[in-house]
């Protein structure tokens, strides 16, 4: 929307286990749908608090991977193992690559929704956060790199 509405626009997307799609069908989403700390109940309740309706799940506002993401900036995916939409994070990585966009990809196995700021006790915490500050140090040291109406970064 920030790109097609001409605002503010990262140099640099940092996703950290991203959510690009509703469909609760995926492998990562069979394989964990009783996880600790976010599982498939849950997923359900947020749905259901934050969308108006099933259809809207449809849209490429919530499935991005209907979007037209074109003309992004390149962007760093950080993805957990333990996560019922572990496979969101491949998808858009696949998505975004299709569409031209550089895009650096990783999984940490192991560990489970939450983990990227847990770096005082989870070591694979230390290593995404390592992985994301070097990737974004090279991406934002790069010429063809440049803020898009002023703003450098964006962590979600």
């Amino acid at each position: 929307m920030a790109r097609d509405n001409h605002n503010k626009i990262p140099a640099v997307y940092v996703l950290v286990y991203p959510i690009a799609q509703s469909n609760v069908k995926t492998y990562s989403y069979k394989k964990n749908a009783i996880v600790k700390l976010l599982n498939y109940a849950m997923m359900g309740w947020f749905y259901k608090t934050y969308l108006s309706s099933a259809a809207s799940a449809s849209g490429p506002r919530i499935d991005v991977t209907l979007a037209n993401l074109g003309g992004l900036l390149p962007t760093i995916i950080i993805t957990d193992e333990l996560f019922p939409y572990q496979s969101d994070g491949e998808m858009l990585r696949d998505k975004m690559k299709e569409q031209g966009i550089e895009v650096t990809y990783n999984n940490y196995d192991g560990v489970t929704h939450e983990f990227f700021g847990m770096a005082a006790v989870v070591p694979e915490a230390n290593q995404a956060q390592t992985f994301a500050s070097g990737q974004l140090k090279n991406l934002l040291s790069n010429n063809n790199t440049k803020p898009i109406n002023g703003s450098f970064f964006s962590l979600v």
